[in-house]
């Protein structure tokens, strides 16, 4: 970052927003992995990206079965996880073409996700139109 000559900002631990902005850049680095559960199976996810039915290794943190998780090493089980929320893969939103997403359950999530994204920006963008 220095020799790129970027700032380096860190969110004060006691921002309300300090664990958020680390699951953000969580996702902005690791967007490539990511994983949906799968609804039929108990810990089973499938990696958006390249459709392998991977497990949550025992020792995970997560304490539950989460629905998107973000990981750090391919293999199975998956060991180094995150909870990530979708709406926080900004990054991904901007490198995956939805279009090409084989229809399924994946696909229509994430499309929810990006329609999510785009409606929060736009009021973001214009507070004016906020429904009362």
């Amino acid at each position: 970052m220095e020799r790129s000559e970027l700032e380096m900002i860190s969110t004060p631990f006691e921002d309300k927003r300090y664990y958020e902005n680390i699951r953000r850049a969580l996702c902005s680095g690791f967007f490539m992995q990511v994983a949906k559960k799968e609804p039929q199976g108990k810990s089973m996810y499938l990696t958006i990206k390249d459709h392998q039915n991977v497990l949550l290794h025992p020792s995970t943190v997560l304490g539950c079965d989460a629905e998107w998780v973000l990981y750090n090493d391919s293999c199975s089980p998956l060991r180094t996880t995150s909870e990530p929320s979708p709406l926080s893969n900004q990054s991904g939103f901007c490198y995956y073409d939805l279009s090409t997403f084989a229809k399924g359950d994946i696909r229509t999530a994430l499309l929810r996700a990006a329609d999510r994204l785009e409606r929060k920006e736009r009021l973001r963008a214009d507070p004016g139109k906020r429904r009362v």
